[in-house]
């Protein structure tokens, strides 16, 4: 049965906060199976809570955002770090959160569905605006939703926008869909990535717009949630990405493991990074197969942002001299069509198994950007001397390509 959220008497004025109203409302309409429906307004929420069996609907028009007054939610709030280091240099994040928007734990049975929009308030959270980045005022920030240990999870045709850091981050979770939704995020924001699946298994991901500054789908397995096991049995399909960093990225978080994962039938678009592998902590690589994608990328402020315009990028380095070095194993692209600054780069050791089949790279200059070194970043080499290429290995790699094409199309 539908319940109306209009009857729990919200303030829906945009200024008193909504959260415990709708919280209220949330448990009582799961405890009696109901689907609550959110009507078209904006609502002012702190931390929102689910509970097991949630159903949410936003009709068209609704809005619910981030309360601008941080006592809404600073019960949570402990141990955020003062960025005094661009994040770009000092990264280290645990993967768990010190504040929370939208919250679930040890849940089951969540649907987020509608055609309204969940929107994170970024404008709260900025630090240092510089015309090509900018830093957040502190880190971690509030994730838009975040999930763990949560089972049968649903998130369907909403917008989600404006979030100041990871956007929909899922923690130990099983049984996934996320189907039409769109995510708007800043393009200069950092840490505002899109879908971040961490240590969670059984998932799928289509038919989504993602346009973010940091990474669009990036899988992680965080120090913090290493109980949880690996990431694996994920599909991403039929989405368009565009990104300030990298459009599809396994790592740079990763202490467990990442298999039998396939992503197929994407378009990336105007993006820094196409597919990047970042192992850094000891986790490995198997089964992955990247299918059917077209790259149109280039490399975006240098400085600011890890990369320079690769359009496939593997790397296995330890993160700093006390990591372990996992195991790259097993990974395909198929039918890849690639308009690029730059081309391939593989580096690393124990990399086993790559291989590059029909893979089309027609490179270019599109930027007035240097192209003068290897970005490596985050690693114990960080920026080495270095050049563009069409395909550049360097280590233990064992790569095999065939019916591929390399072009530097300013040289024909």
């Amino acid at each position: 049965m539908d319940k109306y959220f209009k009857d729990y008497k919200p303030y829906k004025d945009g200024i008193h906060n909504d959260a415990v109203i709708l919280s209220k409302a949330i448990e009582e309409c799961a405890l009696n199976g109901d689907r609550l429906i959110i009507e078209e307004g904006l609502y002012k929420c702190g931390t929102i809570f689910l509970k097991d069996n949630t159903s949410l609907y936003l009709e068209k028009g609704a809005i619910i955002k981030l309360s601008d007054n941080k006592d809404d939610f600073k019960s949570f709030e402990s141990g955020n770090k003062i960025i005094t280091r661009n994040t770009w240099e000092d990264c280290t994040y645990n993967g768990k959160p010190n504040s929370y928007f939208i919250f679930g734990y040890d849940l089951q049975n969540i649907t987020l569905d509608g055609e309204g929009i969940i929107d994170g308030s970024e404008e709260l959270f900025l630090g240092k605006v510089t015309k090509y980045h900018i830093e957040g005022a502190y880190y971690p920030r509030t994730p838009l939703i975040y999930l763990e240990k949560c089972k049968n999870i649903k998130i369907l045709n909403l917008t989600l926008r404006k979030s100041a850091f990871w956007t929909v981050h899922m923690v130990g979770c099983d049984t996934i869909l996320i189907d039409s939704v769109t995510i708007k995020n800043s393009p200069i924001f950092t840490n505002c990535d899109g879908i971040d699946p961490d240590h969670s298994k059984n998932i799928i991901i289509r038919n989504c717009d993602i346009y973010s500054a940091d990474d669009c789908v990036v899988l992680k397995s965080t120090s913090y949630a290493k109980e949880y096991g690996p990431v694996c049995n994920v599909e991403v399909y039929n989405c368009r990405f565009k990104s300030t960093s990298a459009a599809i990225k396994l790592g740079t978080e990763s202490v467990s493991d990442f298999k039998n994962i396939y992503f197929h039938d994407i378009e990336i678009y105007d993006t820094n990074r196409g597919i990047s592998i970042m192992v850094r902590d000891g986790g490995s690589v198997s089964d992955v197969v990247f299918e059917n994608i077209t790259i149109d990328n280039h490399q975006v402020s240098p400085l600011n942002w890890w990369g320079r315009g690769e359009p496939i990028s593997i790397t296995n380095i330890k993160r700093d001299e006390s990591s372990s070095l996992g195991v790259i194993d097993n990974v395909s692209f198929k039918n890849i069509k690639c308009d690029s600054e730059n081309g391939i780069t593989i580096v690393g050791d124990n990399i086993l198994n790559v291989e590059l089949e029909n893979v089309i790279i027609n490179r270019h200059n599109k930027t007035a950007w240097p192209k003068k070194d290897l970005d490596l970043r985050p690693s114990i080499y960080n920026i080495c001397e270095g050049s563009f290429y069409d395909l550049y290995i360097k280590g233990n790699a064992n790569v095999l390509y065939k019916e591929c094409s390399f072009k530097d199309i300013a040289k024909e």
